[in-house]
């Protein structure tokens, strides 16, 4: 029996690491993937329709909405974006893992929506040191730091809702502690059960 795939849900305010994070797994782990959304605004330079994003015009995006066919999705500085259900699915049935690096409130939409997945929260060492990062990229103004600052703390008081928090002091431990996050998944009794019940005579709790 072909087992499932899993969904690891990512969150972390802006600045604590998780794109990097998820990268590197990506690197260890044949069988994960990153889920790919759907996006109304333009390709970049680069950027392949299928492999970064799905790019739909805003109306087939909205028809989408209506006909409820995305797990969560959100407007962000006009732009529209949103994870299908069928992408989820369709990777749960292939025996394929999906790691989905998303939003606090992306997050909520899909446990509203009675996604299952594994929610990792990724914290910075402290406030002090994500200022530090956020200052040290050169590419935002003292505004935009500012509120990201402020959407920090908001997004970090709901790091209690998630399976997991890492905290992303160094790197290389952060990355090992989410390696390690997802080899237990894959060990659980309810996925490991039918592989092993028939030769061991295992039975379920």
């Amino acid at each position: 029996m072909r087992r499932k795939g899993l969904l690891f849900i990512v969150s972390a305010p802006s600045g604590a690491g998780k794109t990097s994070l998820c990268r590197e797994v990506l690197d260890i782990f044949p069988v994960l993937r990153h889920s790919v959304s759907f996006t109304t605004r333009p390709p970049r330079n680069g950027e392949i329709h299928g492999r970064d994003y799905y790019f739909v015009a805003k109306g087939e995006f909205q028809r989408m909405v209506r006909d409820g066919e995305f797990a969560e999705w959100a407007e962000v500085h006009g732009n529209c974006y949103g994870t299908a259900l069928s992408t989820l699915a369709e990777a749960r049935e292939e025996g394929v893992d999906l790691i989905l690096d998303i939003d606090c409130q992306g997050a909520r939409q899909l446990r509203a929506k009675g996604v299952e997945g594994v929610s990792i929260f990724i914290l910075p060492p402290s406030y002090s040191e994500l200022r530090r990062r956020l200052e040290g990229r050169d590419s935002d103004t003292s505004e935009v730091i500012e509120t990201r600052m402020a959407n920090a703390v908001k997004e970090i008081g709901q790091a209690g809702s998630y399976d997991y928090i890492i905290v992303n002091d160094q790197f290389p431990r952060a990355v090992e502690e989410l390696r390690a996050i997802i080899i237990a998944e894959h060990q659980r009794l309810a996925l490991m059960i039918d592989s092993v019940s028939k030769e061991f005579n295992i039975q379920g709790g």
